[in-house]
């Protein structure tokens, strides 16, 4: 049931990092929910580093962390994602 959350929560992550981006994204579904994932596992690490992982109440610096990274990742995801769709049309051209 973990994996199942965590793609939940990467999915709900990088829907928010990319209303967060400026401009559009044009990486795809997958890739945003898997940098998500992998913003909210960065994001919770760091917030157990600094001893915020859990909270009374709600883990607002863990959510933010998660949020935090979860934009980075998504960003870094998409600089990604455009460098291999590369110059659109114009590959394979004489």
């Amino acid at each position: 049931m973990g994996w199942l959350w965590a793609i939940i929560v990467g999915f709900v992550l990088g829907l928010l990092a990319k209303l967060i981006l400026p401009g559009k994204q044009h990486s795809p579904l997958w890739l945003t929910t898997l940098m998500g994932v992998i913003g909210g596992i960065v994001g919770n690490a760091v917030a157990r580093a600094l001893g915020v992982a859990a909270t009374p109440g709600i883990d607002w610096s863990r959510h933010g962390l998660q949020l935090a990274a979860a934009v980075l990742f998504v960003f870094l995801g998409e600089m990604a994602y455009m460098s291999t769709k590369g110059s659109g049309g114009h590959r394979g051209r004489a």
